[in-house]
């Protein structure tokens, strides 16, 4: 394992930012850290990092007790944390190198490194901007250029994404996953769901401190009764009609809002065709019809109630 977490708590007075939470990341894999603003993915970054003094439990990574002071393990971690962390008074390559310095001394392997950061994150016609002369989006590639230039064995990214154009974001979700296959292991903490779903191997869910669950998103789905949500644009269906739907088999809910039926049904075959014969036999007059699987959002909404973004 590259990451053993086992048993962290941290509380703040009364709040319990981290509940006895525990987790292990595999050599090679893109481990996400998925849930809602507070649930506690910073502040667990902090205490593995030991950036912050936890009240109890124990990490280690590469197989050895991480301490403030183990610097030998961390010339092997790269950090791309939520706020950028650039000097202003560098230009981009400025920054990049003086980042790469900090762990690499030969000066040729150390432009080599960089030359490649520069490059990996799309940043050639920007190398004499200073960093309040770029946009948000090449800003944020900056920061994790300055992350990753000295190659390390371990890459911890913290909301990378966070307020950039989609341009920008999937240039950094691209170069995620090129780093990983040249070797990187990645720990990436998201309350995007759909990043966390294409880019990571294996997701932890947390809510308020604790592991809600950890898998692969198919075995994070596989744990919810739901098996699909089925949408149809519809008019003037009756308060009659929405309480027999509700009976059909295997249909779990019904909703309908603004002319538009919500049904979502349990795992099994033939939900929609059970759907379609229902509106057609009770003659309700229907336009676009749309069938989707379950999403992490789903999964967390069954599993705590409420919504990843609320």
């Amino acid at each position: 394992m590259i990451i053993n977490a086992r048993n962290l708590v941290k509380r703040y007075g009364d709040l319990v930012a981290l509940d006895h939470l525990s987790f292990s990341v595999k050599e090679g894999e893109i481990f996400g850290l998925l849930g809602p603003n507070g649930s506690g993915k910073t502040t667990a970054i902090n205490c593995i990092l030991s950036l912050l003094k936890y009240d109890n439990g124990e990490v280690e990574i590469f197989g050895e007790t991480m301490t403030p002071d183990a610097y030998h393990i961390k010339r092997n971690i790269g950090i791309v944390m939520q706020n950028v962390a650039v000097y202003n008074e560098l230009t981009v390559y400025e920054n990049i190198d003086y980042f790469c310095g900090l762990y690499v001394r030969d000066k040729n392997l150390k432009k080599r490194l960089v030359d490649e950061a520069v490059e990996f994150v799309g940043l050639n016609e920007f190398t004499r901007f200073y960093p309040k002369k770029l946009s948000g989006g090449l800003l944020r590639r900056l920061n994790i250029a300055c992350g990753f230039a000295h190659r390390p064995k371990l890459i911890i990214m913290d909301e990378p994404t966070v307020a950039i154009d989609p341009q920008s974001r999937n240039r950094i979700l691209e170069g995620i996953l090129e780093l990983n296959r040249e070797g990187a292991t990645i720990i990436y903490t998201s309350h995007y769901m759909e990043e966390v779903e294409k880019i990571c191997s294996r997701i932890m869910i947390l809510d308020k401190g604790k592991a809600i669950a950890t898998g692969t998103k198919d075995e994070l789905k596989a744990m919810i009764t739901l098996g699909e949500k089925i949408t149809v644009e519809s008019y003037g269906v009756t308060e009659e009609q929405l309480k027999r739907m509700r009976s059909l088999p295997n249909i779990v809910s019904v909703d309908y809002r603004d002319q538009v039926l919500e049904v979502k049904s349990g795992k099994g075959k033939n939900n929609l065709e059970t759907v379609l014969d229902f509106i057609k036999k009770e003659g309700i007059q229907f336009g676009k019809i749309y069938c989707e699987l379950p999403t992490l959002n789903d999964v967390f909404l069954e599993l705590t109630g409420k919504e990843l973004r609320d």
